[in-house]
């Protein structure tokens, strides 16, 4: 019993860590979001029972996916990301508009990296995901937020 809860003090006191370096980071480098999932992956491997880890790690790949189309760790960390949402969708203690946010942001990355071929392939299940997350939970503000920034990116995209 006092094994769970360090394991959970010890996983709270990262959290905090990792967020509170993510708020005050005012751009973060590539390296430094590689050196944040990485602390996540060996977080989420000491607690492979525990949701929090596994969508911290999803959202943090995300978001690296995101800024760095591109670059060549990419395709490896969204591979990861699948894995680790797949993992979460088989977990009893998942929320289930927390994995429909994650699910819709996975394919709004394969939109970034490939307009022109994914965005007619991928777009109505983006913003599909993205509304099953607001049905199930009205005040998840990550879908809302990607949700807007989707219909904004997608307005401009089309005027171009």
């Amino acid at each position: 019993m006092m094994y769970q809860i360090f394991k959970h003090v010890v996983a709270t006191v990262v959290f905090v860590f990792a967020s509170v370096t993510n708020l005050f980071a005012q751009q973060p480098g590539s390296d430094d979001m590689l050196n944040q999932i990485g602390m996540l992956k060996r977080l989420e491997a000491m607690q492979p029972d525990s949701v929090g880890p596994k969508y911290q790690l999803a959202l943090a790949s995300l978001n690296y996916a995101i800024t760095n189309p591109q670059a060549p760790q990419t395709e490896q960390v969204l591979a990861q990301a699948e894995q680790t949402i797949g993992q979460l969708a088989q977990m009893k203690g998942a929320d289930q508009s927390d994995l429909c946010t994650l699910r819709g942001f996975l394919l709004m990355v394969r939109i970034v990296q490939d307009p022109a071929q994914n965005g007619r392939k991928y777009y109505l299940d983006v913003m599909q995901n993205y509304e099953k997350a607001l049905k199930l939970n009205p005040h998840n503000q990550l879908a809302q937020e990607l949700q807007a920034k989707f219909v904004e990116g997608m307005k401009q995209a089309t005027a171009q």
